[in-house]
């Protein structure tokens, strides 16, 4: 029988494998700061949105019996593929990155007085209010993430170099950052026994061989070795081509469905999708962010290059269900997701507002 869920996104590592799995990382180079990450999952289906300031929004309710209330100080762009304010990751216009990773032993904490949001309205929570990486780890006073949600840890980085890996283990947040994080990359083994792992195979003294059989601490040490080198070794690529470089060594063979390299100090992304390996690119200068100029979309998987800024469209509530639909059903041989949750997932949108 298949499991019901809600919306669990680039997880179901299968018990018999773990090639459906998600890789993220943080190069820091002469001032230039690019975040990478792969996205593992069974289908591609997606959309990236721009995501305004000054709207007024609201959690989707749970369990709880009053939702979160927001006004979106910041604009941002998202990459969604279960509905618009439910992104896997995206960066705002002050450079803040976020994005998500399964991570099994995730224990989110119990309820308390604190307002609960799920796993990806989180992300999109964090990108609306936040600009540094101090920021969202303060924000664990204000919400917390409700325990009815996949197992995820996240990946955080800022336009000041900072970076931090956020994990819930025993129904408390766990951080890694500063000192305590020698390697910014994650994977979907906890960030401790990842490290220990790259200490024993001596990342420092560079050693590029490794042969883990887990899959997840295998590819964690191939982008800290990539890291590594380039940074050493002055490899000279720039560092977005490199971060795409690193995200080809590790992608999974047919589960790899986006590479995406957030050019943080530049305000920058690109993509590429499985079947549409263009490189697309987003320059936030080409965008809109104030309340009344109107979200924009655009539908990932195209034969698209370059800047794709004019190749946004309005945000309708029709494209939204259209690609919502065809995520749940090609995403069916790994979940079931109930008609209630798609429901809720599409109307919330047009209960926002700007203020």
């Amino acid at each position: 029988m298949k499991r019901v869920i809600i919306f669990c996104i680039c997880w179901m590592l299968l018990q018999s494998t773990q090639s459906i799995a998600c890789t993220t990382f943080l190069i820091k180079r002469n001032g230039q700061l690019v975040f990478g990450r792969n996205y593992d999952w069974v289908t591609g289906s997606g959309f990236v949105t721009t995501n305004l300031s000054g709207l007024s929004k609201s959690s989707l309710l749970s369990t709880d019996k009053s939702p979160l209330k927001w006004t979106s100080k910041y604009g941002s762009i998202t990459f969604n593929q279960y509905g618009k304010e439910f992104p896997t990751g995206g960066m705002n216009e002050t450079g803040l990155v976020v994005e998500l990773m399964w991570a099994d032993g995730t224990q989110y904490p119990e309820a308390d007085e604190r307002p609960a949001l799920g796993v990806l309205q989180w992300i999109q929570f964090q990108l609306d209010n936040y600009s540094t990486v101090a920021e969202v780890l303060s924000s664990d006073r204000l919400i917390r993430i409700s325990q009815d949600n996949p197992p995820l840890h996240y990946l955080v980085a800022d336009a000041q170099g900072n970076a931090a890996t956020i994990e819930f283990y025993g129904g408390r947040l766990t951080v890694h950052t500063g000192k305590d994080l020698p390697f910014p990359v994650l994977t979907n083994s906890t960030y401790e026994q990842s490290a220990k792992s790259v200490t024993t195979a001596n990342i420092q003294q560079g050693n590029s061989s490794f042969d883990f059989q887990d899959n997840s601490l295998q590819r964690f040490a191939k982008a800290c070795s990539m890291i590594r080198d380039y940074n050493v070794r002055r490899i000279d690529v720039a560092p977005v081509d490199y971060a795409f470089s690193i995200l080809e060594n590790v992608s999974q063979q047919g589960f790899t469905k986006w590479s995406i390299v957030y050019d943080i100090a530049n305000r920058r992304i690109s993509f590429r999708t499985d079947g549409y390996q263009e490189i697309k690119n987003l320059p936030f200068e080409s965008f809109r962010f104030d309340c009344n100029s109107g979200s924009k979309v655009l539908d990932m998987n195209q034969h698209l290059q370059g800047n794709v800024a004019s190749r946004f469209v309005p945000f309708t509530d029709s494209f939204n269900r259209k690609v919502l639909e065809v995520s749940v059903a090609e995403s069916k041989p790994q979940i079931e997701i109930s008609r209630k949750s798609v429901d809720e997932h599409l109307a919330l949108p047009a209960a926002f507002h700007c203020k």
